[in-house]
C-alpha cells in the first residue's frame, strides 16, 4: 500500500475523530462524517444506512442526496444495491449502478444522475450494522485503495454505533442494546423464566477505534501476538497425549503464527486505526468471507479464529473473562456455547440458559435437564443482542427469548408464569394420591435423573422411584475416567437418597452426541448410528466391568436394578446379561455383599428390538421405551434437526400401532414395560400411552404433577376408543380426537 495513500488515510480519521470529539447530538455528527467523507474521497455523494430492524435499512445521513430524503427513505434487506450489501456483507463497486442488477431507484435522493457506487457494509464482529455509500456522477469504479479506505471508516463506523454516538431521534438511531428483542430458538429443556442477562463471556469493548501514533499501535500489537502465541504453545504443552485438544490448539496456533493475518492488520494500523479495532475489522472480514459456508471444517475454522482474535482482545485491552461485574440477581445465563463442568459450576444459581450453539442432544441440555433449567439452543445473535444485567424473560415451552421486552409482554409473561405457579400448586394437592384414571386403571409414574441434586425431587414430586438414573453424567463432566471407588460412593448415595425407592441405573450411554473428553473421538458419518451405548460397552468390556462392580458393591446388601442402553439386537442383551453374571461371580469371590435382588433390563430404542425373539422378552426382566431416540429411528427424523424434527408427531397413528405391538408383546410373555423419555412428560401423549397399555412411565420431576392431574380427570378405555375412531377414520394422527376429549373432560 503507497505510503501517501497510508496517510491520506490517517488524516481522514484523524478528521473522523476530530469530529467525533466536537459538540453535537448523534445526527449531527453523523452528517458531518459523510460530508468528510465526500470531501475526502472527492466523490459527490457519501451516504450512511442503517438497520431500523432487522429487515430495513434507514437512510440516515447523506452528503449529496436529496436531505429530505433522509430518515424517509427505506429498503427490505437484500432490495437494490444496499440492500444487497447489508444481505450479503461484501462489497458493491460499479461503474454503472443503474444497469446493475438488483439496482432499485429511488426518485426521493435524486441519485439519478450519479453513475458510480461504491457499498461497504458496517459491521462489527460478524454482525452488520448498516451501510456505507459513496457516488460520483463519473463513470468508474473506485480503486481497490479507495475501497479499503472506506472499509476502514465502515469499521470506525461500527465502533462508533456499538458506542452509541450516533443516538438520535427515530428507531435507526437509538442506542443500541435498549430496544426490545424478540428471538426464537430451539427448546432444549422445557420451563419459563425471568431474570437478568449473565454473559458468560462478556463482550470486549474497543473504546479507541481511531490511533494516534500508528508506530505505537503496531508495537502494541506485535508484542500482543507474541504473548497470544506463547499461550498457545503453553497450552499445547498442556494438552499432553490428548489428539482432540492438540488437533483445536493446533489450528489456534496455524492462526497465531500466519503472516497473512499479522499483515492484514498492520495495514489497517498504518491506515489510522489503534490495534484493537485491526483486529475486529480482521474479524468481522473473515467472519463476512466465511459465514455463509456449509463446510463444517470451514465452520469449526471460523471459531478458532473468533476465539482467537477474542483472546488477543483481551490482552490488548487488559479485559479479562472475569470484569469485576458481579452476577445479577436471577440470572439466566447467555454464551455462544457451554461445557458441562462449566455449567455445573453455575449450578443451581441459575434461572435459564440461553444459547446461540448447542444442541438438544448436548452435554449442556443434559446438565440443564438435570437440574431442571429452562434452556433454549440456536438463539441467533443473542451474544449480540444481550448485555449483562438486561432484562431476559425465557419461554422454553414455545422456544422465544424476550430480551429488553416492554411492558405490554412482560406483563403477559407473568401471567402465564403466575398459572404455572398456580397449576404447580394444585398438582402439590394431588402429589401423594395415585395416578388413577377413572376406569380404576393405576399408572406408575417415575422421574428421570442424573445427579445428586435430583433427588430431592424424588419426594417432593410425588414420583414412586427412578425409572432412569443416567450414569453417564458422572463421565461426561470429568477430564479423567472417574475411579470405581468414586462411583460406587456415589451410586451409594443416590440409593440411599432413594429411601427404599427403586432406582433403574442405566449404564454408561455414550457415543453420538456424547463423547468423553478423555476417550479418542471417532470420525463418523453418522454418530447416531455409530459406535455408541451397548456396542461402546461390549467392546471395551473392562469399562463396563469397572461400572457394574461399582454398582453391585454399591447396592451393598440391597435391591439393585440394572438396565442397557441401546440394545439393537438379543446377542447383545445376551452378551451383556452374561457380564453382569461374570461380574456378581467375580464380586461374591472377592468376598463383597451381592444384591439381595437383581433385575436386569433393556431400553429399546431400536425398531429391531421390537421384533426380537419370543425368548428375548422372556429373559429380559424389564422393558423401557426410549422415547427420543425410537421415534426418531422409526420416522428417520434426526431430533436435532429442525427442519424434519418436528414433521413428526408422537399421536402419529403409525408410530403409535407400533408401540401398541410392543406393549402386546410384552404382554404375551409378562414382561414390565415402561416409556421413558420428553413424550411421556407431556400430559396427552402420556394419556395416549396409558390408553394402549403402557402401566409405567417414567419423566421429568416437574411433569409428574401435570401428567397425574390429567390422567386422574380420565377414563382410559374412552381415550382407547377415541383413538380407535380417530384410526379407523383415516387420520393420520390422533392428536385432535384426543385433545377434544380432554377439552370435553376439563370442562365437565
Amino acid at each position: 500500500m503507497a505510503e501517501s495513500f497510508e496517510t491520506e488515510s490517517r488524516k481522514l480519521l484523524g478528521r473522523l475523530r476530530d469530529a467525533m470529539a466536537s459538540e453535537g447530538a448523534g445526527q449531527e455528527r453523523l452528517d458531518k462524517i459523510t460530508t468528510l467523507i465526500a470531501s475526502s474521497m472527492g466523490c459527490e455523494v457519501c451516504s450512511i444506512y442503517l438497520f431500523r430492524d432487522e429487515k430495513t435499512l434507514e437512510l440516515c445521513a447523506t452528503e449529496g442526496l436529496n436531505k429530505a430524503s433522509v430518515h424517509e427513505t427505506r429498503m427490505k434487506l437484500g432490495e437494490g444495491l444496499v440492500g444487497r450489501v447489508a444481505k450479503r456483507g461484501n462489497v458493491i463497486n460499479t461503474s454503472d449502478a443503474p444497469q446493475s442488477p438488483g439496482f432499485r431507484f429511488m426518485p426521493e435522493t435524486g441519485e439519478e444522475i450519479y453513475s458510480s457506487f461504491v457499498g461497504i457494509p458496517i459491521q462489527r464482529i460478524g454482525e452488520t450494522l448498516g451501510v456505507l455509500v459513496a457516488q460520483s456522477k463519473t463513470a468508474r469504479e473506485f480503486t481497490a485503495d479507495e475501497v479499503y479506505a472506506l472499509e476502514v471508516v465502515a469499521m470506525v463506523l461500527a465502533e462508533m454505533t456499538e458506542l452509541g454516538i450516533f443516538v438520535g431521534d427515530g428507531a435507526a438511531m437509538s442506542a443500541r442494546h435498549s430496544q426490545p428483542v424478540l428471538s426464537r430458538g430451539t427448546v432444549g429443556q422445557e420451563g419459563v423464566a425471568e431474570g437478568n442477562v449473565w454473559l458468560h463471556e462478556p463482550r470486549v469493548v474497543v473504546s479507541n477505534p481511531i490511533a494516534d501514533d500508528p508506530e505505537v499501535e503496531a508495537i502494541r500489537l506485535t508484542a500482543a501476538v507474541e504473548e497470544l502465541r506463547i499461550g498457545v504453545d503453553q497450552m499445547l504443552t498442556m494438552a499432553g497425549n490428548d489428539k482432540e485438544q492438540r488437533e483445536v490448539i493446533e489450528a489456534y496456533r496455524m492462526f497465531a503464527n500466519s503472516k497473512g493475518w499479522m499483515r492484514r492488520m498492520l495495514d489497517s494500523i498504518s491506515s489510522g486505526l489503534s490495534a484493537e479495532a485491526a483486529v475486529e475489522k480482521e474479524q468481522s472480514t473473515a467472519r463476512a468471507r466465511m459465514n455463509g459456508q456449509s463446510d463444517a471444517y470451514l465452520r469449526e475454522r471460523l471459531s478458532d479464529l473468533d476465539d482467537l482474535s477474542n483472546r488477543l482482545l483481551r490482552i490488548l485491552t487488559g479485559q479479562g473473562s472475569d470484569t469485576g461485574a458481579e452476577m445479577p440477581e436471577n440470572p439466566i445465563l447467555v454464551a455462544r456455547n457451554i461445557g458441562p463442568a462449566e455449567l455445573l459450576d453455575y449450578g443451581r444459581k441459575l434461572r435459564g440458559i440461553v444459547l446461540e450453539g448447542g444442541s438438544v442432544g448436548s452435554h449442556a441440555a443434559i446438565i440443564a435437564r438435570a437440574l431442571a433449567i429452562p434452556l433454549l439452543v440456536h438463539v441467533g445473535r443473542i451474544t449480540n443482542d444481550a448485555v449483562n444485567g438486561d432484562h431476559i424473560m425465557v419461554d422454553g415451552e414455545q422456544g422465544i427469548v424476550h430480551l429488553r421486552p416492554e411492558d405490554a409482554v412482560a406483563a403477559a409473561f407473568r401471567d402465564k408464569i403466575a398459572m404455572q405457579a398456580a397449576a404447580q400448586e394444585r398438582y402439590s394437592s394431588i402429589r401423594d394420591q395415585p395416578a388413577q384414571a377413572k376406569c380404576g386403571t393405576v399408572i406408575g409414574l417415575d422421574m428421570n435423573a442424573g445427579l445428586m441434586a435430583d433427588l430431592p425431587s424424588l419426594e417432593n414430586s410425588g414420583a414412586e422411584g427412578v425409572g432412569l438414573f443416567r450414569t453417564e453424567l458422572q463421565f461426561l463432566v470429568r477430564n479423567k475416567m472417574p475411579k470405581r471407588s468414586e462411583l460406587s460412593a456415589l451410586y451409594a448415595r443416590v440409593l440411599d437418597a432413594a429411601q427404599g425407592k427403586r432406582v433403574v441405573f442405566r449404564t454408561l450411554d455414550i457415543g453420538s452426541d456424547k463423547v468423553l473428553p478423555y476417550m479418542k473421538p471417532n470420525d463418523e458419518p453418522n454418530p447416531a448410528l455409530g459406535w455408541r451405548a451397548i456396542r461402546v460397552g461390549l467392546d471395551k468390556p473392562g469399562v463396563m466391568r469397572m461400572q457394574l462392580q461399582a454398582l453391585i458393591r454399591a447396592a451393598n446388601g440391597r435391591p439393585l436394578t440394572v438396565m442397557f442402553p441401546f440394545v439393537a439386537q438379543f446377542e447383545e442383551f445376551r452378551a451383556a446379561r452374561a457380564e453382569m453374571d461374570k461380574t456378581l461371580a467375580r464380586e461374591e469371590r472377592l468376598g463383597h455383599i451381592l444384591p439381595s435382588k437383581i433385575e436386569v433390563g433393556a431400553m429399546l430404542e431400536t425398531p429391531s428390538l421390537a421384533f426380537a425373539p419370543t425368548k428375548f422378552f422372556e429373559e429380559v426382566e424389564f422393558l423401557s421405551i426410549g422415547g427420543n431416540d425410537l421415534k426418531q429411528f422409526f420416522f428417520a427424523a434426526d431430533r436435532e434437526n429442525e427442519r424434519v424434527r418436528r414433521r413428526y408427531d408422537t399421536l402419529n397413528v403409525s408410530y403409535l400401532t407400533f408401540l401398541e405391538g410392543i406393549v402386546k408383546r410384552c404382554q404375551e410373555t409378562n414382561t414390565s414395560l415402561s416409556f421413558c423419555g420428553e413424550d411421556a412428560g407431556r400430559p396427552v401423549e402420556a394419556l395416549c400411552f396409558a390408553a394402549i397399555g403402557f402401566r409405567q412411565l417414567s419423566m421429568r420431576p416437574a411433569s409428574i404433577g401435570p401428567v397425574k392431574s390429567l390422567l386422574r380427570r380420565c377414563n382410559l378405555d374412552d381415550v382407547l376408543a377415541v383413538i380407535n375412531d380417530a384410526r379407523d377414520s383415516g387420520e393420520m394422527s390422533v392428536r385432535s380426537a384426543v385433545m377434544e376429549y380432554v377439552r370435553a373432560q376439563h370442562q365437565s
